[in-house]
């Protein structure tokens, strides 16, 4: 069980530290690569053909602006691609989301939030989709979800006492 994460530039890593983040902390591998859709067209290409070979379960694509590179790497694979957009333009990331979320018919990208939440849940649809043929990470999510609420009665009963 690998996941690549990829992103078009260095300045999304920020962004993407908590996808990779997410996926550490459920004992999954990831290999995190800079690729480019349009500075890195013939790498995306290769990268996203070779994937399954490779050993790869899934990929998890983040890019701002015009955000083609989760839609040009599952134009290249049957892997399952995760988008992430991210805000970096003047837009806030409406025009990454809207390039992620409308693909067409045949080439089908799951499109998470905007930025780093967003980033957090696409490592957490991986870890779902990967629960299907790994039942100890079924576990781990129930965890998780036990976890955070858990965390949120704290905060409430914390905030009930003011």
């Amino acid at each position: 069980m690998k996941v690549a994460v990829l992103m078009g530039s260095k300045s999304d890593l920020p962004v993407m530290e908590e996808c990779s983040g997410v996926l550490k902390q459920f004992g999954i591998a990831c290999v995190t690569r800079i690729l480019s859709a349009h500075r890195t067209p013939d790498e995306v290409a290769d990268f996203s053909r070779s994937a399954r070979k490779e050993g790869f379960s899934l990929i998890i694509a983040g890019a701002g602006m015009s955000a083609h590179l989760a839609g040009v790497i599952a134009a290249h694979t049957t892997l399952p691609v995760i988008a992430v957009p991210i805000d970096s333009s003047s837009l806030g990331g409406m025009d990454a989301l809207l390039s992620m979320a409308q693909m067409p018919p045949g080439i089908p990208v799951a499109t998470m939030g905007i930025g780093k939440s967003g980033a957090r849940n696409a490592a957490l649809l991986a870890a779902e989709i990967l629960s299907i043929s790994i039942p100890e990470m079924s576990e781990k999510l129930e965890l998780y979800r036990q976890d955070m609420k858990k965390t949120v009665l704290e905060a409430d009963e914390s905030v009930k006492k003011l």
